[in-house]
């Protein structure tokens, strides 16, 4: 299985006076950077994905508007809304059960918290950056699973 985490791009700020909103937050949507980052990573993936890669969604605008720039119909996830968590993050999907390629568009800190679990065997506070991508899979070798790291990707290097 390749699972593709993705967190989603450059988004508003809250004012002040919303940052304790919950819907407010879930309502922010993508700057023209964060638009620009989105399409870079989404052409970078659709060149690299197969054709039956799933894409899933947090809920959040930005998060949606993030996937819809690699497809225009992302499943929408709850579990993978702000405030989730790595073992929320795989509760969401069959990992390594599947063999289809899943790409997760969603938040810190819980990529960076799935990547450290799946990569190092620990939830650890590692950081992706807004349009950031990381590329995991996994295998067995000798009866014994491993993830290995296809490709982190800096939206500033595509």
């Amino acid at each position: 299985m390749n699972l593709i985490l993705w967190r989603h791009a450059d988004a508003e700020n809250l004012p002040a006076t919303l940052a304790l909103s919950a819907q407010a937050d879930l309502a922010r949507e993508l700057t023209d950077r964060g638009r620009k980052q989105a399409d870079k990573a989404a052409q970078w993936l659709r060149a690299r994905l197969p054709d039956d890669a799933i894409i899933l969604s947090s809920p959040a605008v930005r998060a949606v508007q993030t996937a819809q720039a690699l497809t225009h119909a992302p499943r929408i996830v709850r579990e993978l809304a702000p405030g989730a968590n790595a073992v929320t993050l795989l509760g969401a999907i069959d990992w390594p059960g599947t063999a289809q390629t899943v790409v997760l568009v969603s938040h810190q800190p819980a990529l960076g918290q799935l990547a450290a679990l799946l990569v190092s065997g620990q939830e650890a506070y590692w950081t992706i950056k807004k349009g950031g991508i990381w590329w995991l899979a996994s295998r067995r070798r000798e009866d014994e699973s491993q993830v290995v790291v296809r490709a982190v990707v800096n939206p500033d290097l595509i």
